[in-house]
Formats: structure tokens, C-alpha cells, sequence
């Protein structure tokens, strides 16, 4: 079975490294993006099968990625899992109503990292 590729959009070195640990170790294949303009040429090129996007980028906000993703039809159904050190009571609220599949609070949790990587993924 192939594994199933991850882009990690994050413009934190030490959190997409974290993050590729963590999924590395469930046997996930991870790839990256620093900022908004990465992310949107890496999916394009790369195909994932999830993605976990950072609201905070430079060059623009991961809601506006998000918005991007969804439509392009090449991208749009690719489920979308949001990461935010932002209050969560608005910021999930924002980004559930923009497309994403889940909302994860930083710090993130291994546990429901896994957890919701593998439900989002089930979604498709």
C-alpha cells in the first residue's frame, strides 16, 4: 500500500518538523510549504492526500489558501485541516465555514494530530 502523502503548510521550520515526526511515525509521507504562494504550487505539483495549513503565513492568510484550494478544481477536494494558535472560539468557527475539514489548536496534540489527519481522509 502507498503511503499517503501530507502537505504541511507551516511557515515555522521546527513545527513542520514536528508535525513530519509525528506523521512520519504513522507511516505518512510528508512534504512542505512555507508560506502561501509554496503552498498552493506544492499541492499543485505534489497531490496530497490531506493538508495541514497554518493560519498565519506570510505572503497571505491559510484561510485565503484555503479559499484558493477549494476553487481550483485540481485542489478542491482535498480535505483541509486548519492549524491555529488563534483564539479558537473564532478561528474555527472561520475556518470550518471556509471549507476546512477539522481545526486544530497550537500546540497540537500527537494524539489528535493522527486522529484527525486519518478522519479527514476517510472524508474522500
Amino acid at each position: 500500500m502507498d503511503k499517503k502523502t501530507i502537505l504541511i503548510v507551516d511557515d515555522n521550520a521546527d513545527t513542520r518538523l514536528l508535525f513530519s515526526a509525528r506523521l512520519r511515525a504513522n507511516q505518512y509521507h510528508t512534504v512542505f510549504a512555507a508560506d502561501a504562494l509554496q503552498a498552493i504550487s506544492v499541492a499543485r505539483k505534489e497531490q496530497p492526500d490531506a493538508i495541514l495549513l497554518d493560519v498565519g503565513l506570510p505572503g497571505g492568510n491559510g484561510l485565503l489558501v484555503l479559499e484558493r484550494l477549494k476553487t481550483n478544481a485540481s485542489l478542491s477536494c482535498i480535505p483541509v485541516i486548519i492549524v491555529s494558535s488563534e483564539d479558537p472560539q473564532v478561528a474555527e468557527a472561520r475556518a470550518i465555514q471556509a471549507g476546512a475539514v477539522a481545526f486544530l489548536q497550537k500546540p497540537v496534540d500527537q494524539d489528535k494530530l493522527i486522529a484527525s489527519v486519518q478522519q479527514a481522509m476517510a472524508t474522500t
